[in-house]
């Protein structure tokens, strides 16, 4: 059966984020094609992942007989973080933009499964697998508009998750969220609702095309 690795990093619940709501639509549409496959869920706003420590982050460089105590209990949980990684068959991450950037807990997950030597280097144990981000955004960075300079989000994952890990990347933009909040955006609300309905249809679509792969 397919495992689905399912990241989510919005402060905000359900009803309020956008991110999540686009999360949500994919992993719908991959459980009715996996009922009985298998959705590892972890939600980063719930602190779930550590922020690295010297000790977890020593520890992936040093053999493991070497570990101090608190380097083996530090690294254990890198490793269960590592290990859901590799056992994925397809990753759904998402990831709004805060001040500009991914939200610390994502970058937090990011430091614990990235490993040089395992799942990046010559030969990252993770390479190939699929991975959708939901690179949602308050505004548009998008090429060509006054703030394409300042979109670090979709670069900084590639170059991460893409060039590092070299995973299958693909990006679902919701874009222009702040519209129907921002009584300056308000000519932009139909935008943002063309915006987040091309979101919630590309996340069905990916999801179910990328089903279709593993159905066997």
């Amino acid at each position: 059966m397919a495992t689905l690795l399912h990241i989510d990093s919005s402060v905000f619940p359900a009803s309020a984020s956008a991110s999540r709501a686009v999360t949500s639509a994919f992993r719908e549409a991959w459980q009715e094609q996996h009922p009985e496959g298998t959705v590892i869920y972890r939600d980063l706003s719930a602190g779930s992942v550590p922020h690295i420590t010297a000790d977890a982050h020593g520890a992936g460089f040093i053999d493991p007989a070497a570990h101090t105590p608190e380097q083996a209990a530090a690294f254990a949980e890198r490793l269960q973080l590592i290990e859901e990684l590799e056992r994925a068959d397809a990753v759904l991450i998402g990831a709004p933009m805060y001040n500009l950037s991914i939200p610390s807990t994502l970058k937090a997950w990011l430091d614990n499964v990235i490993l040089f030597g395992r799942t990046a280097g010559e030969s990252p144990s993770a390479q190939g697998t699929p991975v959708t981000v939901v690179a949602s955004r308050g505004g548009s960075y998008a090429p060509g508009t006054p703030k394409e300079s300042y979109e670090y989000v979709q670069n900084y994952l590639t170059a991460v998750l893409a060039d590092m890990l070299r995973l299958d990347l693909d990006f679902i933009v919701p874009e222009l969220t702040m519209a129907p909040h921002n009584p300056a955006m308000a000519e932009l609300v139909p935008l943002f609702e063309s915006s987040r309905e091309r979101a919630l249809q590309d996340a069905a679509t990916r999801a179910k095309s990328l089903a279709e792969r593993f159905a066997a």
